[in-house]
């Protein structure tokens, strides 16, 4: 066998291989979107504002940007912010340190956060970008010593498990937050903004809901499905959902980012929201 090959004929070193396929669009690509994202995410959070569009902001409805719901605590001396009554706990308190930003994204960003840097097709992507190992299938990685897995400090990917729990919880308060878009102090209305935060609920749910660990939450423990036929049918929903996990996941990430995007910019009076309140 030629020194250079390893075993299964795979040349050895990083990015060597014999295919001859473009093979290296896909990871540049999610390297390119992942890395956008995060620096979006990361400045929308910092900046803290322009999240809210309602007439009065008094009464029940509104548009609400997905990366700040729900608002725990609230600047209302910032622009574009909720009024201190639609938050839960108030106002950020007198001590909040001055170096952490006092955005009500900065205390729950980290969940959904973390059910996607956890989540398994997520885990895929990202090693083979950012780490090129590897970078494709049948593609030379970097050369590694000592390798351990996930069980050193990459056994934080085992709370994908758990974070489903609070994704579970997002999604519905997402949808409490696309009820909301269609109501304006209290009047029932259709705007485009209710269209696009509706939609990235239920992107998020497919998204959420077709994640490996809640079919096995769902059916992973399950002998015999005959036992019970609903459990089964929402097994079967669930698959059909993770056969699209991939699309789902992109759609949602593409769709979350837009709709703090929209409602920025709505809010900050760039665009109009075309919607039937006048």
């Amino acid at each position: 066998m030629n020194s250079s090959t390893l075993i299964g004929g795979h040349k050895a070193g990083l990015n060597t291989t014999m295919r001859t396929d473009k093979w290296w669009i896909g990871p540049l690509l999610s390297l390119s979107i992942l890395t956008g994202f995060l620096i979006y995410a990361t400045w929308a959070l910092i900046q803290g504002d322009h999240y809210w569009v309602a007439d009065t902001g008094q009464g029940f409805g509104g548009y609400l940007s997905p990366f700040f719901s729900p608002v725990l605590l609230v600047d209302p001396s910032v622009p574009g912010a909720v009024p201190e009554s639609h938050a839960w706990f108030g106002t950020f308190p007198s001590w909040w340190p001055s170096f952490i930003p006092a955005s009500p994204a900065v205390l729950i960003l980290m969940f959904p956060a973390m059910f996607r840097f956890t989540c398994y097709y997520y885990r895929k992507t990202y090693y083979r970008a950012f780490t090129g190992t590897p970078p494709g299938c049948s593609v030379g990685a970097l050369p590694q010593k000592n390798y351990r897995g996930e069980t050193r400090f990459l056994l934080v990917q085992n709370l994908h498990r758990y974070a489903l729990y609070f994704a579970i919880i997002f999604v519905v308060i997402l949808s409490y937050d696309a009820v909301q878009a269609f109501f304006r102090d209290g009047k029932f209305g259709v705007g485009v903004g209710s269209i696009i935060l509706t939609l990235n609920a239920i992107f998020l749910a497919c998204y959420t809901f077709g994640c490996h660990s809640f079919r096995h939450l769902i059916g992973g423990s399950t002998n015999k499905f005959s036992c019970s036929a609903a459990r089964y049918t929402a097994w079967k929903g669930c698959t059909k959902l993770n056969e699209k996990h991939m699309n789902w996941a992109w759609t949602s990430l593409f769709w979350v980012a837009g709709s703090d995007v929209y409602v920025r910019l709505v809010s900050s009076g760039v665009i109009t929201d075309y919607n039937t309140w006048g």
